[in-house]
């Protein structure tokens, strides 16, 4: 039997022909059925063409949502400061490189601690997260906090710097719109003991004092402000302060405060030869770790940023001065046999021998009127000339920012150059001296000092010969001496050959000078022979106590404190004694003689 022939199958435009023209209707436009082949071609199934395009849809709308959700899971997983910090308004704290000692001891570094933060927009109650909050952290000040949450930024901090312990009781709480960033925290593990050589810096770890403010200028703060600094691959800063010297100091400094009932004490080593600041302490100080502490006007760095009268520290540079001239001698004798008059003031010696005294005598008894008389047979300019030749008059820059312009008279007459030469009158920093000190002991070379690490050959680059070799020799006898047999010798510690220098200026209260009110001072250098470091040692306002007889000046306070501090730290420096060494007559001034 044959089969019944089945119909020819139409394609979808034959269809739709077919049922317009059953249907009556006309002729489907020619324009329109080239735009629908070009579209859709001639055998192509629409009702087919949907159903992709439909499960296309689908397909993109999914891919958006895994996108979404993949970038969720990575921010949960990821540091939120990452994720956040483009919301703040707010600097945050990057990472500073370490600070060491010349030993490698830490004396600065970063740990890394949370910090609290808001997005207003996300919070649903302020108030009650306002409450939540405050019973983690009891101190919060909540008017401030509730003035954040209420702004329109879309960041705000609401505490810096939290414990571990406050961020994971936070956390339980569950608070929308609130996170926490890990922040650099800049601790210092050896609390007050460099607090006024290391500074400090603010909540955003920017250097505002010390060492650290010179580190921002020196470009760690354009690292920090092109995003450059945030990691611990920075390389470490090495100072030239040793940490075992600078303990011993202020142990020492802390205890003659105490027993002289002194305002305040400092001390300061330098290195002779290379211009290092071996130590540096000001006491009272302050924690680092509390930079409030800074604020406190009495806690001041009295070394660079005070400047005083040193007193008869600045006989030294007189007898340079005349050395250096050429025109006197150690055997030029000085009239002292009566007070100096002049004008209406009295110049008087306070160890007055009232007798013609020698270039040495006028040193070991600290004779005004003998220093006064150098400083005039040389003359006004001569004397202004040969201090600003050794730095006194302009100001001294270091590392620090922190330093002050000396106060130089206005008008510089005889009378200024009368008292300016036995040390009233200008007031320069007391590092500033010793950077003129140095130049008389270490062969006639004027070198900046500096905070970190020097070698001779360097510290040779940066100096200025500003005396001649001779007169260095004739300084460092003098300053021997003056420890034999001086006001200096309550200083000398057997074995290291210590010279030194004291000063006592009355202090200026109401314009006028007071006996009663005195700043002391006491530089040494050992060993005097061959000179490597110098010590200076301030007392502000020490009393009298029984045991120095009723006297109050340098000899009796400030110079035994050198002693003490010499005998702690001479071995620690790498100085070895030597005992039974001749007078510095014939033993300095013999060998300078035969070179």
């Amino acid at each position: 039997m044959q089969s019944p022939a089945l119909p020819a199958r139409e394609t979808p435009e034959r269809d739709l022909q077919q049922r317009n023209t059953d249907e009556g209707a006309l002729p489907e436009p020619w324009r329109r059925r080239v735009l629908r082949n070009l579209l859709y071609g001639r055998s192509v199934d629409r009702a087919v063409k949907a159903r992709a395009r439909i499960g296309l849809v689908i397909a993109v709308f999914a891919l958006c949502y895994a996108i979404i959700a993949g970038r969720l899971v990575m921010y949960a997983a990821t540091d939120n400061t990452t994720v956040r910090r483009s919301y703040s308004a707010d600097a945050v704290a990057t990472a500073r490189p370490d600070i060491l000692d010349r030993n490698g001891e830490i004396l600065a570094t970063d740990v890394r601690t949370p910090s609290l933060f808001a997005e207003p927009h996300r919070i649903i109650d302020k108030d009650e997260a306002i409450e939540l909050l405050a019973t983690v952290i009891p101190d919060l000040d909540t008017v401030e906090v509730r003035e954040r949450l209420s702004s329109r930024r879309r960041f705000a901090w609401l505490r810096r710097e939290i414990t571990p312990k406050q961020r994971q009781e936070i956390h339980r709480l569950g608070l929308p719109g609130i996170g926490f960033m890990h922040e650099n925290k800049r601790v210092y593990p050896s609390g007050p003991l460099v607090s006024h050589l290391l500074g400090h810096v603010n909540i955003d770890n920017q250097g505002i004092a010390g060492i650290e403010k010179w580190l921002d200028t020196r470009g760690l703060a354009d690292l920090h402000l092109a995003g450059l600094a945030r990691d611990r691959l920075q390389q470490p800063v090495e100072l030239a302060v040793d940490m075992r010297v600078q303990h011993a100091m202020r142990d020492e400094l802390v205890k003659a405060r105490t027993k002289y009932k002194a305002l305040a004490a400092a001390g300061l080593v330098l290195d002779a030869r290379t211009g290092e600041i071996v130590s540096m302490v000001s006491v009272p100080d302050y924690n680092p770790n509390n930079p409030r502490e800074a604020l406190d006007p009495t806690r001041i760095n009295r070394l660079t940023t005070g400047v005083f009268e040193l007193g008869s520290t600045f006989k030294a540079l007189t007898l340079a001065m005349a050395l250096d001239s050429g025109r006197m001698n150690l055997n030029s004798v000085f009239d002292a046999r009566a007070p100096l008059q002049y004008g209406r003031h009295t110049i008087h010696d306070y160890h007055a021998q009232r007798r013609m005294l020698t270039m040495p005598e006028v040193f070991t008894y600290s004779s005004n009127i003998g220093t006064a008389r150098m400083a005039l047979a040389l003359g006004v300019e001569h004397h202004k000339q040969f201090l600003r030749r050794m730095g006194q008059l302009d100001r001294l820059r270091t590392e620090l920012p922190e330093s002050a312009e000396p106060i130089v008279p206005r008008r510089w007459q005889e009378i200024n150059t009368v008292t300016i030469a036995f040390g009233h009158g200008l007031s320069v920093a007391p590092l500033q001296a010793m950077m003129a000190i140095s130049a008389m002991m270490n062969g006639g070379y004027l070198i900046p000092p500096t905070f970190r690490k020097r070698t001779e050959e360097e510290a040779m680059q940066v100096a200025t010969r500003v005396l001649k070799p001779d007169t260095s020799e004739k300084m460092r006898y003098l300053m021997r001496l003056n420890a034999e047999k001086g006001t200096a010798k309550r200083a000398d510690v057997d074995g290291f050959y210590v010279g030194g220098k004291t000063g006592t200026s009355e202090k200026v209260v109401n314009g006028r000078y007071s006996r009663h009110k005195l700043l002391n001072t006491f530089t040494a250098v050992f060993p005097a022979d061959q000179p490597r470091y110098l010590l200076l040692v301030m007392l502000d306002e020490p009393q009298v106590i029984p045991e120095t007889h009723g006297y109050a000046t340098a000899g009796w306070n400030a110079a035994p404190t050198a002693g003490l501090i010499i005998a702690r730290i001479a071995s620690l420096l790498g100085i070895t004694p030597r005992f039974d060494l001749p007078p510095a007559d014939r033993f300095i001034l013999a060998s300078a003689q035969r070179r």
